[in-house]
């Protein structure tokens, strides 16, 4: 993971809803603090009330564990998770 000045660069993919509401399927961001918080919030920033929506119920998968902790540090790439219906 690289960071400095302009933050960490972490790839993030978006699946389902997730991938719908950023128009895409995967970017590379600069995340500084390397949070999932302050991911969350420039991904609201940046993708606005349907981002907004996906996250309100959604969750991160950062190394293999899926997470909506504010203070876990992102590595290299993040999922981003939509709300999954169960059965």
């Amino acid at each position: 993971m690289a960071s400095g000045a302009e933050g960490a660069h972490v790839s993030v993919r978006y699946f389902a809803a997730a991938a719908e509401a950023a128009g895409r399927d995967e970017e590379t961001l600069s995340v500084e603090p390397p949070t999932v918080g302050a991911l969350r919030d420039l991904l609201t920033t940046r993708y606005g009330e349907a981002m907004t929506r996906v996250l309100a119920s959604g969750s991160f998968l950062v190394d293999g564990v899926a997470t909506r902790d504010v203070s876990r540090i992102v590595e290299a790439r993040v999922d981003v998770l939509p709300p999954f219906a169960g059965g």
